[in-house]
């Protein structure tokens, strides 16, 4: 069975073989493995890779390929076979990337210190003040213990001969630990037993370190006291994030929710005094931490790059004063520099007293006359790089060039040598991974190989750096490649650390030892995310009552003829186009001997139907559930991963509707919508705390909810007496309740009572209005008043709504109620912006241009 999965296995030509000996013998450390796959019948590994498959699109990992058409809906690609390495071949990588994220932090204190290493002449001057990363502002900054760089991340490949070499480092804002742990999450239960028989390390010790570290030094920026500042509060870290157009937002947002830190954007963040804070609900609160995954420059646009839209005014200031800790330390995208590889040993030695444990990749500056000179006589077998990732220029490999191309490529590097390092080409060694049958090919399914790099990760703590035991190892397209990059396709693995001893078993939740450990209520939670919780409820209620609608609406295209429907059509077409999924026709005045394009008759109706089903640049269920859809993924450290999963599931269902789809299969599409909204509904209801996040959720699904039914009553108070009632119950989702209690056809006063009158009803304009009102009053007891004052006279004039005298059809003085109801609702929604949200200036979108790619 074993050799029919390595068919298509390639042999290793001149380049390390993960799986097998040069002699062709298997590695030990993969026998286990093998032997699980040879004797996993097809069936079982087909549905293990789509259930891995299944539960990266169900929990909406994603990674944002810039110059792909999904974009930030492009599925992060894990391959279903884990990279495995041996317990003794794992402390040497460790023991190196220790060795070298130490040396990384020495150089950075030297160079935005002392900087005695270029006094000396160890580095060159052009090299660091020629970097467009060597932020000046930054020189003389003080940092707690000697600890510049807090994390590091480092890429490693293999020699043909199987030894490890640094291909570059990540200093600024290293990205991959979080995609790592979720693939860590998916493939261990996957090979559940294999994981526990191999005694594979665990990953949650590494960020409890790391979140412990942050802690320990952000207690001590909480020893700087200023105005306004609390003796003795909680060190407050958070994670500074471009925003979600950036590529690797999923994982900011994991990391966020893992670690328990609030995601925050620049315009989040305010600095008063020397202190930064973060704008709250609650006022501003002091922040100690800064995890942070912006740019250097562009976190600070006063002092570092003024066209920043998202950084944080007067930050270098406050990293200055040493009120708080940012980790990387600004300046730090200095060391990824590519021309310091080459300087690297001898540094080793002068400021660690120790030779470098891993060699980098040969590497030269040609910013060196003599460099400049062998890396041209060498050209074919050389790859050519920006010194500098500000460049942003792709790598050049000698051997793909011509002799017209050869010579004008050397023009440019006499011309800029500074600008290019000469490297080594890499040889990246093979990895196993999973093919899947191919029915074009006749291929069965097996195992296949591709090129493999690891970036390994470390933080530092105050007894010095740890690893985490693994990392993320990345898979390119096929054997052969010369680069592997997230950006250029390729795939991912989880990394298996065998270990000899114990398996560490830390938690990363914390113990609560004392009373005053004890935490009730949310009062970290940024304006901009209580922003977004609003308009998460609203968004959420207005699919809900669209899918309703439309439903009803299609529901009377299927059962009755044109010449059968009556008043309720008119009705219904009349409130689709007071909900814009239908155009309105316009007046003479208005058409000026245009043609009019508002469906009128069945066909048009059902066409302009099914295109706010599917289109998303059309009012209607798309662009509604594409709406949620932001707004949650701006939200994604506060949902849950089931809270997720369901609204990611419907999304992506409704994406792959045909345009063509039949009236039927579009009420099984807004069944399985509604159904979708419903369990949404019920993780608003139990799965979440009544803080004030909550209550803002609940208010914005309450605004939205009395908007929709206020018009439902308007157009039904309009109609005519001998007109169906059941599309109004069906609206308002109590057709059950009116039914079980009545038990007789539907008549106008019990059903205008259920739906405005009844408090007990959810749907009914009471419920609503009481829940409103309630909800104002308490953010009020702690936020001032909000606009309870507008809401309780409509309160109390729906109370005294008599239902013999006013619930019937034609009543003017119930159709002013609930216009007045609905204009209320409206207004008050503008004065809870005004009041509670932050509109400072952020433009997230500008990070998908101007935030450097850390997974290239």
């Amino acid at each position: 069975m074993l050799d029919s999965l390595l068919t298509s296995y390639p042999d290793a030509k001149q380049r390390y073989d993960e799986l097998f000996t040069p002699d062709g013998g298997i590695r030990p450390q993969w026998q286990a493995m093998l032997d699980d796959l040879a004797s996993t019948s097809p069936t079982v590994m087909a549905h293990r890779v789509k259930t891995v498959q299944r539960q990266v699109r169900e929990n909406g990992v994603t990674y944002n390929v810039y110059a792909d058409p999904k974009g930030t809906d492009r599925p992060w690609d894990l391959d279903v076979v884990p990279l495995i390495l041996p317990a003794n071949e794992w402390a040497q990588i460790e023991a190196a990337v220790q060795q070298r994220a130490t040396l990384m932090n020495r150089l950075l204190l030297d160079i935005y210190g002392d900087q005695t290493l270029l006094a000396g002449g160890q580095l060159p001057a052009a090299l660091i003040h020629g970097h467009a990363g060597f932020l000046r502002p930054c020189h003389g900054i003080h940092h707690l213990d000697g600890v510049a760089l807090h994390t590091y991340a480092v890429d490693l490949a293999r020699s043909p001969d199987g030894r490890w070499w640094v291909a570059s480092d990540r200093t600024q804002a290293p990205s991959g630990a979080g995609y790592a742990l979720e693939n860590r999450l998916i493939i261990a239960r996957t090979f559940a037993k294999q994981f526990g028989d191999l005694n594979v390390q665990r990953l949650a010790g590494f960020f409890t370190s790391l979140r412990d570290s942050l802690a320990h030094w952000g207690r001590a920026c909480a020893a700087y006291k200023g105005k306004g500042v609390a003796s003795n509060e909680r060190p407050l870290s958070v994670l500074l994030t471009p925003g979600p157009y950036n590529e690797t937002y999923y994982e900011q947002s994991f990391l966020a929710r893992y670690l328990g830190f609030p995601l925050v954007q620049g315009s989040d963040l305010t600095v008063r005094d020397g202190f930064v804070w973060l704008k709250t609900l609650s006022g501003l609160q002091r922040v100690h931490v800064i995890l942070r995954r912006l740019d250097d420059d562009f976190c600070d646009p006063l002092e570092l790059r003024k066209d920043s839209a998202l950084g944080v005014a007067g930050l270098t200031e406050a990293a200055r004063r040493g009120t708080v800790l940012i980790a990387n330390s600004l300046g730090a995208n200095l060391l990824e520099s590519g021309a310091l590889l080459g300087f690297l040993p001898k540094l080793c030695e002068q400021l660690l007293g120790e030779p470098l444990k891993m060699p980098s990749v040969g590497t030269w500056w040609c910013g060196e006359p003599a460099a400049l000179e062998d890396a041209i006589t060498r050209m074919k077998q050389l790859v050519f790089k920006p010194s500098f990732p500000q460049l942003r220029q792709s790598p050049v490999f000698g051997e793909d060039l011509d002799d017209a191309q050869r010579d004008a490529f050397i023009a440019k590097l006499r011309a800029n040598p500074h600008n290019y390092v000469a490297q080594e080409l890499v040889r990246f060694s093979q990895a196993p991974v999973w093919k899947e049958a191919d029915a074009d090919t006749a291929t069965p399914a097996g195992i296949g190989a591709a090129a493999v790099s690891l970036r390994v990760f470390a933080c530092a703590t105050p007894n010095g750096y740890v690893v985490m035991p693994g990392g993320l190892a990345r898979v390119a397209t096929g054997p052969d490649a010369r680069v592997v990059s997230m950006q250029r396709g390729g795939g991912s693995k989880d990394t298996w650390v065998m270990t000899d001893g114990a398996v560490d078993q830390r938690s990363l939740i914390p113990p609560v030892t004392a009373a005053q450990d004890l935490i009730r209520g949310e009062t970290r939670l940024a304006s901009r995310t209580i922003e977004n919780l609003f308009w998460f409820g609203r968004y959420t209620e207005r699919c809900d009552n669209t899918a309703r609608l439309m439903r009803r609406c299609i529901d009377s295209l299927i059962d009755a003829a044109p010449d059968k429907r009556g008043h309720v059509w008119t009705t219904l077409v009349a409130l689709c186009r007071h909900e814009r999924l239908l155009k309105t026709p316009r007046t003479q005045e208005q058409l000026k001997g245009k043609r009019d394009d508002a469906p009128q008759d069945d066909a048009s109706i059902q066409a302009a139907l099914i295109q706010a089903l599917h289109d998303a640049q059309v009012p209607g269920l798309a662009c509604d559930f594409q709406q949620l859809f932001r707004t949650g993924f701006n939200l994604r450290e506060r949902l849950s991963t089931d809270n997720w999963r369901s609204l990611n599931t419907a999304i992506q269902r409704l994406s792959k509707i045909d345009t063509d789809i039949s009236l039927g299969d579009a009420v099984t599409v807004l069944d399985d919508a509604t159904s979708s909204l419903m369990t949404l509904a019920g993780f608003t209801l139990d799965g979440m705390t009544r803080d004030m996040g909550w209550r803002f959720l609940s208010t914005g699904r309450r605004i939205e909810r009395l908007q929709f039914m206020c018009a439902v009553v308007q157009h039904a108070l309009a109609m005519p007496h001998n007109g169906n009632k059941d599309w109004a119950l069906e609206l308002g989702d109590s057709i059950v309740t009116y039914r079980s209690r009545y038990m007789a056809r539907p008549e106008w006063m019990p059903v205008l009572d259920l739906l405005l009158l009844d408090a007990s009803n959810p749907r009914g304009v009471m419920f609503q209005l009481e829940g409103l009102l309630s909800n104002l009053n308490k953010i009020a007891a702690t936020h001032g008043a909000c606009g309870a004052q507008i809401v309780e006279p409509l309160l109390q004039e729906l109370r005294a709504l008599d239902p013999q005298r006013d619930l019937h059809l034609g009543n003017a003085k119930l159709m002013d109620l609930m216009q007045r109801i609905a204009a209320v609702t409206g207004e008050l929604s503008e004065s809870l912006t005004a009041q509670f949200f932050s509109y400072a200036a952020h433009a997230s979108h500008l990070s998908r241009a101007n935030t450097q790619s850390e997974l290239t």
